[in-house]
């Protein structure tokens, strides 16, 4: 445990076994902060992220640190942001310090500058965000929202919305979720388990499409029990056809 503490120098192992620790700690670090994507990071999220970078990073990098006191820190820091995140839903003001309201940028049609202004964006930022969800023409918008997480959400005129099938009073199936059940010959025990099967309704089922369980490139099951296997061979020749 010397490459824990400070040194005068470390060998390459050493080195080594530091930054693996480090990254086992970090990892650790995230799972109790939660997950998020960092499109979607708090100003709080980000923070701690920045924080928690730049403690860890330094006896990482500098033999004469030692990782006690950067862990330390780091603990003690989990520990407030997972305090401040608990207040913030018992605090109003709190939590809309944290996680503000989000902004009208567009109404009926029309750009509100003051909160352009406010959000710090320009007027072709956000007709690029428009763009992207195939919007061209500004009147077509209801509502447009500038999200705490820093995307846009748009609501179009309800005579400019899709038609959906309730609309067309077409009868439709229940969703029904699709899983990979075997992937490479490989069963997923906690998916079956989810759906209450065991691994002999799994291989009956396989062997129903006359086919053995190792040659399964890829097999899925849905809501409705409904397993369906795809071969190597399946695979190849939906490649094929994508190519051509």
């Amino acid at each position: 445990m010397d490459f824990f503490h400070s040194q005068e120098s470390l060998t390459i192992l050493q080195w080594g076994m530091r930054a693996a620790l480090g990254y086992l700690f970090l990892l650790i670090a995230a799972k109790l902060l939660g997950q998020r994507s960092i499109s979607q990071l708090r100003f709080l999220d980000f923070i701690i992220a920045l924080i928690l970078g730049n403690i860890i990073a330094h006896p990482l990098s500098d033999e004469h640190l030692a990782l006690t006191g950067s862990m330390v820190t780091t603990i003690v820091i989990v520990f407030l942001y997972l305090i401040t995140s608990w207040l913030s839903l018992k605090w109003t003001f709190l939590k809309h310090f944290l996680d503000p309201p989000p902004l009208k940028l567009i109404k009926n049609g029309l750009i509100q500058m003051r909160s352009l202004r406010k959000a710090k964006i320009s007027v072709d930022h956000l007709f690029s965000e428009l763009r992207k969800q195939r919007i061209e023409d500004i009147n077509k918008v209801a509502l447009a929202l500038w999200e705490p997480g820093g995307t846009i959400s748009v609501f179009l005129e309800p005579q400019h919305q899709t038609v959906t099938a309730k609309d067309m009073y077409i009868p439709t199936s229940s969703f029904s979720l699709v899983r990979p059940i075997i992937v490479q010959g490989n069963a997923d025990d906690k998916i079956l388990a989810q759906q209450g099967k065991d691994p002999a309704w799994l291989e009956a089922q396989i062997h129903a499409a006359h086919v053995d369980m190792e040659d399964v490139a890829l097999a899925t099951i849905d809501d409705q029990d409904q397993v369906r296997v795809y071969t190597d061979l399946d695979v190849n020749e939906k490649d094929e056809q994508t190519l051509s």
